[in-house]
């Protein structure tokens, strides 16, 4: 679905790597069992498993994404803070998310449900909150690059509006 909403993924190598592997190891399986074309129903077997795990236990996160795509931001924020709530309290899922949802990504998906509260935000023209999400961020994952960045504009039209007045 095409959106004219910027997002921004970054990918772990490490991850990546076991992805690919798993790809290589159903198809070693579908090998084995002499089907024609192996590799291409090992991958759609690692899509379909990737796909149904992320859809099922990453739901709200993912619902969440596709209001922001419509721009629905406010009707977002619940279903990412559902998400963030899940992931908080189950950690390891976030945490071997490489495994429990086939996620190549760098970030947690707590870290991206907080990013994307704290964008909400500041789409419905609520800076507090989304200078409160941001800072909580940071405080929770000190090397996001995102919220500094974010953080930082939002300081500066803060400071540039006082010269203003």
């Amino acid at each position: 679905m095409a959106s004219n909403v910027p997002t921004t993924g970054q990918i772990s190598s490490i991850s990546l790597v076991f992805q690919l592997l798993l790809v290589a190891l159903f198809s070693y399986f579908y090998h084995d069992l002499d089907f024609a074309f192996a590799f291409l129903f090992g991958a759609l077997t690692y899509s379909v498993l990737a796909i149904s795990l992320r859809n099922f236990i990453a739901k709200n996160h993912r619902q969440g994404i596709k209001l922001v795509k419509q721009q629905k931001f406010a009707e977002a924020i619940p279903l990412f803070e559902k998400s963030v709530h899940f992931f908080t309290q189950h950690t390891w899922v976030d945490k071997y998310r490489f495994l429990t949802l086939l996620s190549a990504s760098k970030l947690t998906y707590k870290e991206m449900g907080l990013c994307n509260i704290a964008f909400c935000y500041s789409q419905t023209n609520n800076g507090q909150k989304a200078k409160e999400y941001y800072e909580l961020i940071l405080k929770e994952f000190p090397n996001n690059g995102l919220a500094s960045v974010c953080l930082r504009m939002i300081n500066s039209m803060a400071h540039t509006s006082d010269e203003t007045k």
